[in-house]
């Protein structure tokens, strides 16, 4: 995350200060060899790919940043997070993959870079490719697994995560349910809110909201980095140069990355990224099968469908989009419940024929399960178009009220699962929804734009 916050900073310093202010900077930049004596790579393809890893260190973390953030226990010496990163060849887009970290892997040969131990080939959890091999052994596993070559390699502390989230102001993220773990102290109530660098740590780090682990956590550190690069690349505090400097030090100050990636590269490659927005990225993880697969001695494994993970990866050789995105999603009302999950019995209150079918139709095209037969209610002079629920079916009821701007909703004990949307004279359209996340196991992108806050004139619009 760190890495592209250095991109981000590095598009602002295309203006003629970039290069005095980042002087000096790049001695503070831990070098890795992890292309050493690498052979039968993947052949290249067009535009960067760059390798994020983000390890488990905490020895900075001070005594009281431990008791508040929940920082207790011991470093694994393994990639808590990995992500795959492609800077397209005109430098308009960035797609990056999120890595599961508990995907199967087939660990190539090599010697252990604690014990010397010469090990064969060997089924691990990827994340495990660092704590056996270091950089060099995590770059030749993802190479193999994704045949993707590995432009440069950008490793991180995710606990110095948080120097450069205060060095920017904060981060602001919303969440439209409630997100409380219990390990990590994270609790926040839906809305928008600031993080400061602790709660953000706080934030991405968070496995145990819901029953989804860390396939959850993935879509939360997507949209929180979607989130990191909308605050830099829209904060005039960083034209200042002394501002700038400040926040580029907390940035690069503690990366580990090849000799390749300098200072002077990304500034290169912020000039050729005037233009860049959130709404250039695009992000998206692996998807996994539903059934994990046992390992011994090592446990529960996530293996990649195989057509969708060769269609991701086959993009980003090829210098495509991962997937086309439609505008109207962007314009579209974040909710808890997923439309998919939710039926809806559609009753026509007012005198106007076929009213009904109209919005029958334009429910099932925003993904609600409709009953496909509208029918009469038997008050066809509604004013004001309702919604019906079962209080046990309380979120799905406000998931369908958004499709419905004003309307009413009125609880029906009894009614059970299916909600009954009774049309009134006020109801012009059905306003399109989504959920906060993408289905498990969707092999979809989600826009930089589509994860991040509403701007105050969209959201004043909906």
């Amino acid at each position: 995350m760190r890495a592209v916050t250095a991109l981000s900073v590095a598009v602002l310093a295309s203006s003629g200060v970039g290069h005095a202010v980042m002087s000096g900077l790049d001695s503070g930049i831990e070098r890795v060899d992890p292309f050493k004596d690498m052979k039968n790579r993947p052949e290249a393809g067009r535009g960067l790919n760059i390798l994020l890893a983000g390890t488990d260190g905490r020895d900075t973390i001070t005594e009281e940043q431990r008791q508040a953030y929940r920082l207790g226990g011991k470093p694994c010496h393994c990639t808590d997070t990995l992500m795959l990163l492609h800077l397209s060849a005109d430098h308009s887009r960035v797609s990056v993959v999120s890595l599961p970290r508990d995907s199967y892997a087939m660990m190539p040969p090599h010697t252990d870079r604690t014990s010397g131990e010469e090990h064969r080939p060997h089924p691990v959890k990827l994340n495990a490719a660092y704590a056996e091999g270091g950089p060099e052994l995590t770059v030749r596993t993802v190479e193999k697994m994704t045949e993707v070559k590995i432009d440069h390699y950008v490793e991180v502390d995710f606990t110095s995560f948080m120097e450069t989230v205060d060095a920017v102001g904060g981060v602001e993220i919303c969440t439209v349910r409630r997100l409380k773990d219990s390990y990590t102290g994270l609790d926040l109530a839906p809305g928008p809110h600031r993080l400061d660098g602790g709660q953000a740590l706080q934030y991405v780090r968070s496995r145990h909201l819901d029953g989804t682990g860390d396939l959850s956590r993935m879509q939360r550190q997507q949209r929180f980095l979607a989130a990191l690069t909308a605050e830099v690349t829209g904060s005039g505090v960083l034209l200042n140069p002394v501002r700038f400097r400040e926040v580029a030090q907390s940035v690069l100050g503690s990366l580990r990355a090849d000799s390749g990636f300098t200072t002077e590269r990304m500034l290169d490659l912020g000039k050729a990224m005037r233009g860049f927005t959130p709404a250039s990225a695009e992000f998206t993880s692996v998807p996994v099968q539903e059934e994990a697969r046992e390992v011994p001695a090592i446990g529960n494994t996530l293996v990649w469908k195989a057509k969708e993970a060769k269609r991701i990866f086959g993009a980003l050789r090829e210098d495509r989009p991962l997937a086309d995105h439609d505008s109207a999603r962007s314009k579209a009302t974040v909710v808890d419940v997923p439309p998919e999950q939710i039926r809806v019995q559609v009753e026509n209150g007012t005198p106007r024929q076929g009213l009904g079918a109209q919005a029958d139709r334009a429910l099932r095209a925003t993904g609600f399960g409709t009953s496909g037969q509208a029918v009469d209610a038997p008050d066809r002079a509604t004013a004001r178009t309702t919604v019906l629920y079962d209080p046990r079916w309380d979120r799905s009821a406000r998931t369908v009220a958004a499709a419905f701007p004003g309307a009413e909703l009125k609880a029906a004990p009894g009614q059970g699962g299916t909600l009954r949307v009774v049309l009134g004279a006020d109801f012009t359209e059905v306003h399109p929804v989504r959920a906060e996340d993408p289905p498990e196991g969707a092999t979809g992108a989600l826009r930089g734009d589509e994860v991040t806050c509403p701007r105050p004139e969209a959201a004043g619009k909906a």
